[in-house]
């Protein structure tokens, strides 16, 4: 199958205009879609083909055409999120079935789209939100989950916001109701949500507390504009983190955005002001958090959880109006993605493994345009800003 075709009289697609390759790689020619298939679960960071990933050179994404609502996008960059590799090993919440295509969230240009989709035309810039798919030269996505990328905006930097910046937004606004001049507590905030949530933080007029390890990643949080940067490698026993944050909020934080958990949770509760909110997102550290009720008793504390996905389904109007108002930012440069590794779509694994033992600073991307050998020179970017 070529990838750019006529797919018949109905659907409108960009044959005849621009070829997929021209449109987004600036010369770099594919004859054929390609895919990272997950064909059983196990390890995510195994090399392609000696584990339960294997690349697909001639996947299919759509055999049967467009259905109603659809659109077929060629992708120039997706995004690596914690929810990629743990379905792979069959430990995310939301099961996928076997055989499948990871990734949930990408940028890149419309091929074509389906009969009574009125809103995007073949060449629209686009970022988008999948469960799976999106590990491929081209996917495909629902309108209601697309967005324009404006003017300006760097195609690949529109991949990481999404997930990423969409989750920081709904739990900055929508559930924690940050107001200007609070005090936010940040766990993991040298990870992609953590470096959403300190942008947008800062946009809304707060004061922010990040809390990260090591010296290069406390240097990056500095640089990326959070007030007060805490290192895990400073906390001991005598020392422990609750009271390094005590020491820069005597009277209590605000907020606590925690996408981290296990005993770092209990550590962020002894902080809290009268009436916090607490947002849980994630369990990056692995173990899950018994929360410490007589705290919330005494505090006034309310504990939120949030899955930024679910949004879609129940509450679609509140996610539509977050990511508007995240890309208007974008355009204003109020917001910079911050991507320290890209790897093309053969070396997923090695991405998997970048996310997982905690090498990345802000996002990783999964490019499907470079190649293998180029790749080299991008594996260990750590300070690259789109």
């Amino acid at each position: 199958r070529l990838l750019i075709e006529d797919r018949g009289p109905n659907s409108r697609s960009e044959t005849g205009r621009r070829s997929h390759s021209s449109v987004l790689a600036g010369g770099h020619r594919f004859i054929m879609p390609r895919a990272v298939v997950c064909v059983g679960l196990g390890d995510p960071t195994l090399p392609l083909g000696s584990g339960v990933l294997a690349l697909d050179p001639s996947w299919v994404v759509c055999p049967d055409g467009l259905k109603a609502g659809q659109i077929r996008m060629g992708v120039c960059a997706a995004s690596v999120n914690f929810a990629d590799p743990l379905s792979v090993k069959g430990e995310y919440q939301v099961k996928m079935p076997v055989p499948f295509v990871p990734g949930s969230e990408a940028s890149g240009c419309v091929l074509e789209v389906a009969p009574g989709v009125t809103a995007f035309s073949p060449g629209d810039r686009i970022v988008a939100f999948n469960q799976g798919g999106m590990y491929a030269t081209e996917c495909v996505v629902h309108e209601s989950s697309a967005w324009k990328v404006p003017e300006g905006v760097d195609l690949a930097a529109a991949a990481t916001i999404p997930v990423a910046y969409g989750t920081a937004d709904l739990a900055l606004r929508h559930r924690a109701n940050l107001q200007p001049g609070q005090t936010v507590l940040i766990l993991g905030a040298s990870g992609g949500v953590g470096t959403a949530a300190v942008q947008i933080s800062k946009v809304l007029g707060a004061q922010v507390i990040g809390v990260t390890q090591g010296a290069e990643k406390v240097a990056y949080l500095r640089s990326i504009g959070s007030d007060v940067v805490i290192d895990l490698d400073d906390c001991s026993k005598e020392r422990p983190l609750h009271l390094l944050i005590k020491q820069h909020a005597p009277r209590g934080v605000h907020v606590v955005i925690d996408p981290v958990g296990g005993t770092l949770t209990g550590e962020a509760l002894r902080t809290v002001a009268w009436g916090a909110q607490l947002v849980v997102i994630g369990f990056a550290a692995g173990g899950i958090p018994k929360i410490p009720a007589n705290i919330l008793l005494v505090k006034n504390t309310t504990v939120h959880g949030l899955y930024w996905g679910s949004y879609a389904q129940n509450r679609p109007k509140i996610l539509r109006s977050s990511m508007d108002d995240i890309l208007d930012w974008l355009a204003r440069g109020a917001l910079r993605p911050h991507v320290s590794h890209r790897y093309p779509l053969d070396q997923v694994p090695l991405a998997f493994e970048t996310l997982l033992s905690r090498k990345a600073k802000g996002k990783v991307l999964i490019m499907p345009q470079l190649s293998s050998s180029a790749s080299q020179d991008h594996r260990h970017m750590t300070s690259s800003k789109l």
